[in-house]
């Protein structure tokens, strides 16, 4: 039996999956709060309750993406090219088992491009940025240890990164297309 503690929990879940959907389905700038209380079948009242106002809810969304992007990358026990395999099939592993995971990958690339946005969110998608500047280290580590191929280390950080994008996006969209091996987005970077 679910405690009360538990349904206002599963309650929640349902508000971000549901807001989270019509997010990157009609857009930040289209999606009203009386449309994510009538998709989630509840009243304004109650929603409310749970989030203050549509910009909470989407502070909630975009915290739960930024702290998915504070993964840490560093070569200490395994080479820098097993570090990008080890998140490829990780990132892979999650679109492919939580459709939520998929979607927040289209609403944090939709929410880097919103002038609007207050600079508190603009600065928890900074990590983005921060992420690509850990590769683009991380990737001239392996072109010295000549595991990784030559070329511009941040074109290829944009390379690999892009595509995992790419990928989660299209997941996100057609969540029956299959996943493709993460040994492929590898073979961008790999020597």
């Amino acid at each position: 039996m679910n405690t009360r503690q538990q349904q206002k929990e599963q309650r929640r879940q349902l508000i971000l999956q549901t807001a989270l959907d019509l997010f990157i389905r009609k857009g930040y700038g289209e999606t009203k709060i009386a449309d994510i209380a009538k998709a989630a079948n509840m009243s304004m009242g109650l929603l409310f309750y749970y989030f203050e106002s549509k910009e909470k809810l989407y502070e909630a969304l975009i915290r739960i993406g930024s702290e998915k992007l504070k993964m840490e990358l560093h070569a200490a026990a395994v080479s820098p090219l097993r570090t990008f395999q080890y998140v490829a099939e990780d990132i892979f592993q999650t679109i492919s088992a939580n459709p939520f995971a998929a979607k927040m990958f289209v609403l944090m690339e939709n929410a880097q491009h919103l002038d609007s946005l207050p600079s508190d969110f603009k600065e928890m998608l900074a990590e983005a940025d921060k992420l690509m500047t850990k590769s683009i280290s991380l990737i001239e580590e392996g072109q010295r240890l000549n595991e990784i191929k030559d070329g511009n280390p941040q074109a290829l950080a944009i390379a690999f990164w892009n595509s995992l994008q790419g990928i989660a996006q299209h997941i996100a969209l057609h969540p029956n297309a299959p996943c493709p091996d993460a040994e492929w987005i590898i073979d961008i970077i790999r020597r």
